[in-house]
């Protein structure tokens, strides 16, 4: 079916005279030379063995990525079976008190931070260079390294339930009662140093997804012909760098806490527990949306399958995701309507939560308008999406009545609560996951899976989820409150908990037979004669070309918002390599990168291969993160060192010069090997760890000023004033120098020897700067465990240090690339981005000096 066949379609794509100048190189029939596809084959040639643990291409890492988050998604769903049996009747004993609290808490985590989010972000890995026709995002190795460190360090948190040593204080960690007082032990270190690397798996996965949607589009992908699902993973991605960095200091100061005694969070010196549930909240509601994005641009881009019409309002979707990702960083405080805030504050964040629900409703209307105006295909995929779209829009009812200060008041932390929010994770992001898997199945595998077996699946989930969490809304409403183990007979509790035990195992009755067929479609041998299924819903965006380990045979020119409709021969045209990098120009693995907006090709990135030190990395790394929390700091130190060993090794050798300095990559365009500076998408790369960075430390502030502003008493020991004349001009030496190491290495002929001098004294300058502070106020008589006001001092000088211990360490790094010759001038790329992370090191130390010294000015 042609995209002019189509309901409401254009007969002709709108046109650009960049697409007419790009496309007119290319020709539309004959074959290209033979050889050039074994070439892109063997060179994207998958490794095999034990070998397979160093293979870095979005192929494996997606599907992997995607296996082990289901893997914890059938894990938390367990926890929650036992919870409910728990729950069927009054003063049942199945497990003890204690063991109920761990299972309640480690289902949340465990769903929250082990499959929601890393779900989503795996099926990006797996599907986004597939819709852009890139042969793999922007940095495969990192992606590698995201997925293994989440494995190791999530398998390892997800098994201490069975010893005993998960935490019991709720997937939120509370203090006081995750505190060293009332939480003694390991569990909450557990909690809190493996949710802390788990994020930060999390935001290297989003700097690769953003940086690979704004750099490794096809040609001719402008933002305009950009895919909804496009849009959603990199608002996204953006996301996840401004909202996971106020989890990672939120850890970071609970953990800073237990260890030394720190009352960050203790308001008898002069700390807050309050400020614990904004820093988490500022993480936790926007995480909501940042789950439900792109499971909703899923829906969208699946919906203009199912229907065989363009997405209504395609523009008014997209802008509404993008409001959507605004408004949610405005709402955090809904989640503390009962904590005792001013009334001006609860009126606002009421406000806003009824503002969110806008932008969502007008995608679920866009939703409903394809679907009426289109020729609707009745499967399996189309079931998931209808039933999505009725759960979430039931949950986004009830969210705006718990968005109601008054109601709040009065259903907050009952079972109410638990089923609005249900509700919507399942409707929002469960069910269109599902849909997605029926519906890109033929896509990864060949193969197809049951549509007669789906169907089952749905109908067991979606009457499963009603019987399970409409009586929730009613025992809450008659006074049932959460996370409790147990509950006194004659409360008229007994028949909605009944019911809603019999709904939870009917929806895993549905998963079962849903892992049942998955197993089976995935090993069951070809049979005599069976081609692969390919493209069988007719879909019109790129992820339905045929590929290999190499994505694409060659890169189109895109040229529409669903090009195999707009481009019937497209297809064909690719397969035969008719279009960009038919084969492997250079013999490496290579693919295109293309402009921010109009993606117009700009350099032929060569992409890293297999490796094990993506993989070894990860292995230290977690060892590092979960040998601190059991307190063996031998061992701690010397995978912290392996770790970084792992980290360097990987990244020298990747910033070379090619021999060839620009090559013919199709059509007669010859781009550049190699380039440094804003256009080198590692520039993009430093530019979002920067933001990332700086995100945590403007928390760090704020978590300063709003503990001055609680308990302005604390504030006892006057700021060393002395140390700011001596501070200042360190730092100021320091962002000098990295300044002008980029000027130093272009002008001078030994300029690659001068950069790595400036970036080294740089570095030296930026420690001393630190120290000098420090000293200065150890001198003033200042500890961290005496108050609020040095637990916060301290806590921002120990995140600045460790970015000091960062700066230090890449100055080695690069002083030592320069010995070996690997820092050629007049530019590379290695350079730039550590030029930018030093200076926003300076940067970072400036405010930190001034901001004790401003609030209050002088000290007490």
């Amino acid at each position: 079916m042609t995209q002019a066949a189509l309901p409401g379609a254009a007969a002709e794509p709108a046109e650009t005279a960049f697409d007419r100048r790009l496309y007119d190189r290319f020709p539309t029939r004959g074959d290209r030379p033979e050889g050039e596809l074994e070439q892109l084959e063997a060179v994207w040639a998958p490794p095999t063995g034990i070998r397979k643990l160093t293979d870095v291409n979005n192929n494996f890492i997606g599907f992997i990525f995607i296996v082990t988050a289901f893997a914890f998604f059938l894990g938390a769903g367990v926890l929650a079976l036992v919870m409910r049996v728990q729950l069927t009747a009054p003063l049942a004993g199945i497990v003890p008190q204690e063991t109920y609290n761990q299972l309640f808490t480690m289902h949340g985590s465990v769903m929250m931070f082990l499959f929601a989010v890393p779900a989503i972000e795996a099926i990006a890995v797996m599907l986004l260079p597939q819709m852009l026709a890139a042969r793999d995002l922007p940095f495969p190795r990192l992606s590698a390294y995201s997925y293994w460190t989440y494995a190791i360090g999530g398998t390892v948190f997800f098994g201490s339930v069975f010893f005993s040593l998960a935490p019991s204080d709720g997937w939120f960690m509370y203090p006081p009662l995750s505190s060293g007082v009332y939480s003694k032990g390991i569990n909450a270190d557990f909690w809190l140093l493996g949710i802390g690397f788990i994020e930060i798996s999390a935001i290297a996965g989003a700097i690769e997804l953003v940086v690979g949607v704004l750099r490794t589009r096809a040609p001719g992908m402008s933002l305009a012909r950009m895919p909804v699902y496009a849009w959603a993973v990199l608002i996204f991605g953006v996301m996840i760098l401004l909202a996971f960095p106020s989890m990672i200091l939120v850890t970071f100061l609970l953990e800073l806490e237990r260890a030394f005694n720190w009352p960050l969070f203790d308001p008898t010196r002069g700390g807050d527990p309050l400020l614990y549930q904004h820093l988490f909240w500022f993480f936790g509601h926007p995480d909501v949306y940042i789950i439900f994005i792109p499971a909703s641009a899923m829906v969208s881009t699946m919906v203009v399958t199912v229907a065989q019409k363009r997405l209504v309002g395609h523009e008014i979707v997209v802008l509404a995701m993008i409001a959507t990702g605004f408004i949610s960083f405005g709402v955090w405080a809904h989640h503390m309507f009962t904590v005792g805030m001013p009334g001006l504050a609860a009126g606002y964040f009421s406000a806003a939560s009824m503002a969110v629900a806008i932008p969502a409703g007008a995608q679920v209307f866009a939703w409903i308008a394809t679907l009426a105006s289109g020729r609707v295909q009745r499967n399996v995929p189309g079931l998931f999406l209808v039933g999505g779209v009725l759960i979430f829009v039931m949950g986004g009812l009830t969210g705006v009545m718990v968005g109601m200060v008054a109601f709040d008041g009065q259903a907050h932390d009952t079972y109410f609560v638990v089923a609005h929010f249900h509700y919507v994770l399942i409707g929002g992001m469960l069910f269109p996951l599902f849909a997605g898997f029926y519906y890109w199945t033929p896509m990864i595998n060949g193969r197809r899976l049951s549509e007669r077996v789906g169907r089952w699946v749905f109908w067991l989930m979606f009457i499963g989820v009603h019987v399970c969490f409409l009586p929730m809304h009613l025992a809450g409403l008659m006074g049932m409150p959460r996370r409790v183990d147990t509950y006194l007979p004659g409360r008229l509790w007994e028949v909605p908990n009944l019911v809603s035990t019999v709904g939870a195992f009917v929806m895993a009755a549905g998963a079962l037979l849903f892992v049942v067929d998955v197993v089976r479609c995935f090993t069951r041998a070809a049979r005599p004669g069976e081609e692969e299924a390919g493209n069988v819903w007719n879909g019109g965006t790129l992820e339905w070309l045929p590929a290999g380990n190499y994505s694409v045979r060659s890169i189109p020119i895109v040229r529409d918002l669903e090009p195999l409709w707009a481009q019937p021969q497209l297809a064909a045209d690719v397969e035969a390599g008719r279009y960009f990098l038919p084969g492997s120009v250079t013999g490496q693995r290579e693919t295109l990168v293309t402009s921010p907006l109009q993606a117009e090709p700009q350099y032929l990135q060569i992409m890293p291969g297999p490796s094990w030190w993506p993989f070894l990395a990860a292995v230290f790394t977690a060892g590092f993160f979960l040998l601190l929390t059991v307190k063996a700091l031998v061992l701690t130190a010397l995978c912290g060192v392996l770790a970084i060993a792992g980290l360097m090794r990987w990244l020298w050798d990747n910033d070379r010069h090619l021999p060839q300095a620009e090559v013919d990559v199709g059509g007669g365009v010859r781009l550049p090997t190699y380039a440094a500076g804003p256009q080198a998408h590692g520039w993009w790369a430093a530019v979002l760890l920067d933001v990332v960075l700086g995100t945590i430390f403007v928390m760090a502030m704020f978590s300063y000023l709003y503990l001055f502003n609680a308990h302005p008493e604390a504030w006892r020991v006057a700021a060393p004033l002395g140390a700011l004349v001596p501070g200042l001009t360190l730092l100021a030496a320091a962002g000098g120098l990295a300044y002008a190491s980029r000027p130093l290495m272009a002008r001078f002929e030994r300029g690659a020897g001068y950069s790595a001098a400036a970036m080294g004294l740089s570095a030296l300058c930026l420690a001393g700067a630190l120290g000098v502070d420090l000293w200065h106020w150890w001198q003033a008589g200042l500890r961290g465990d005496a108050s609020g006001q040095g637990a916060t001092v301290f806590a921002m000088m120990a995140w600045h240090g460790a970015v000091v211990v960062a700066v230090l360490l890449s100055a080695l790094f690069y002083v030592a690339r320069w010995l070996r010759g690997l820092a050629p001038r007049p530019a590379n790329k290695t350079l730039e981005a550590l030029r930018i992370f030093f200076l926003f090191a300076a940067m970072e130390g400036t405010a930190g000096l001034l901001l004790p010294r401003l609030v209050p000015w002088g000290g007490a």
